[in-house]
């Protein structure tokens, strides 16, 4: 569900988890033009509001990054009063007729502090009415190969009551190579760039190993290189790089068009991480 350009079904391709992909939900057109390249024949049910349970074939995993603007700090947070924020309701209900045997959903870390904890305490809540035992941690991209400073929460769901390895905690997979995203970075990472002026944020960067920022879907990002520093805009593939997606991924958007799919995307190498470390059923997984 918001599926956007395929960051989940990407992440489990690469996972060691044999599946099928029976069904995405996704209405950015966008978003639909890349993932019916990558992922053809699979059929889109569109607007969650209208997806009904009987509509579905069965399928045993429901992952999804449900809309995070208020949840969000840039989103003023209103929470579950907001309609884009009642869309977890619409994973509930389908939760809820469908009934598959595990769920991973993702959203912004501002989630469990939204409205003094009460919001993520009433999602809590409901997937624990539905019959599902839930663990959640905080993860950050940066921790698993790509240098991103990108913090979500992850929540994983087991329906009923048999036993299961937990998932959560996940540890961090870093030392690991992480890919670089440019050859000609000479001094450290990244800062921000806006129509009118190059901000440094208010601190001095120190170097590529620490990344400082959060990829967003606005085109503000640039890096910082040369002798003397210069600064430039990331290019549409390297903020693949940053999410883990193959360069030119989303190569036939236009540009400002791939910056707002990938600021929205959810980072490949974390999905892969847990797809790798979820305990399912040896037999092939629908979802």
């Amino acid at each position: 569900m918001f599926s956007g350009i395929g960051g989940f079904e990407l992440g489990l391709k690469q996972s060691n988890l044999e599946h099928e992909i029976i069904g995405y939900a996704e209405i950015d057109k966008y978003a639909i033009s890349i993932y019916e390249e990558k992922f053809r024949g699979v059929k889109n049910y569109g607007d969650a509001t209208t997806i009904r349970g009987d509509d579905l074939p069965d399928f045993d995993l429901l992952v999804g990054g449900f809309p995070c603007q208020s949840f969000s700090y840039a989103g003023h947070g209103k929470g579950l009063d907001d309609t884009r924020g009642t869309l977890f309701f619409d994973i509930a209900r389908i939760l809820a007729k469908k009934r598959p045997r595990y769920l991973v959903l993702e959203n912004v870390k501002g989630l469990l502090s939204n409205d003094n904890g009460k919001t993520f305490q009433k999602i809590l809540g409901v997937l624990t009415d539905l019959g599902y035992r839930v663990e959640w941690q905080i993860l950050n991209s940066k921790d698993f190969g790509v240098p991103q400073n990108r913090e979500r929460v992850f929540i994983i769901g087991y329906l009923g009551n048999g036993r299961r390895r937990k998932i959560f905690p996940l540890a961090s997979q870093n030392p690991k190579p992480v890919r670089e995203i440019s050859t000609n970075i000479v001094v450290a990472p990244f800062a921000s760039i806006d129509r009118t002026e190059v901000r440094m944020n208010g601190r001095r960067f120190k170097n590529p190993g620490e990344p400082s920022f959060t990829l967003t879907g606005m085109d503000v990002h640039g890096i910082m290189f040369g002798t003397p520093p210069r600064i430039r805009r990331l290019t549409p593939i390297e903020v693949e790089r940053l999410q883990g997606f193959p360069d030119n991924w989303t190569g036939k958007l236009k540009d400002s068009q791939r910056y707002k799919t990938l600021g929205n995307a959810i980072t490949v190498n974390v999905v892969q991480a847990i797809m790798d470390n979820i305990d399912l059923y040896k037999e092939r997984m629908r979802w």
